[in-house]
């Protein structure tokens, strides 16, 4: 049997390079691939130093690329008439997780608007993401009322 799927992307090359859709929706459920600090023309916002090896010299743009991040999602879910509100799990995985823990806090309540934001939340530490200069990367998932 097959689900009825509704894929977006974002415009950005690496969904073309890879084969992938940013989000998908099925039934009352958003799906959203792992989000990144890029604007609007794919450059990476707040890009982590790198020496000569792409390895990364300083985590100190965690909570750019993370406000970025969660900008990149809203608009995102907004495709779907949705906002972050409509998120009910999300799974950051970052870099470094003493400037994950630094960041994460003021940044989620911020992005979420609430002191206690109403969204499970995994910290997962990974040596690298998609591209050397990212420090965060995260994975949305979120719930709309069904249409009648």
């Amino acid at each position: 049997m097959k689900i009825e799927k509704e894929a977006k992307g974002s415009g950005m090359p690496w969904e073309a390079e890879y084969g992938y859709a940013q989000a998908v929706k099925v039934g009352d459920t958003i799906y959203l691939s792992g989000q990144v600090s890029n604007d609007a023309e794919g450059n990476i916002v707040g890009a982590a130093p790198l020496d000569d090896q792409d390895r990364i010299l300083d985590h100190g743009n965690m909570a750019i690329q993370m406000k970025q991040t969660y900008e990149n999602a809203r608009h995102l879910l907004q495709r779907y008439g949705a906002d972050l509100d409509n998120v009910v799990d999300e799974v950051l995985y970052v870099t470094d997780m003493d400037a994950a823990f630094e960041a994460a806090g003021p940044v989620r309540k911020k992005a979420y608007g609430a002191e206690m934001p109403a969204v499970a939340s995994t910290l997962v530490v990974t040596p690298r993401l998609a591209l050397p200069s990212l420090l965060v990367e995260i994975k949305f998932i979120a719930k709309v009322p069904q249409q009648a």
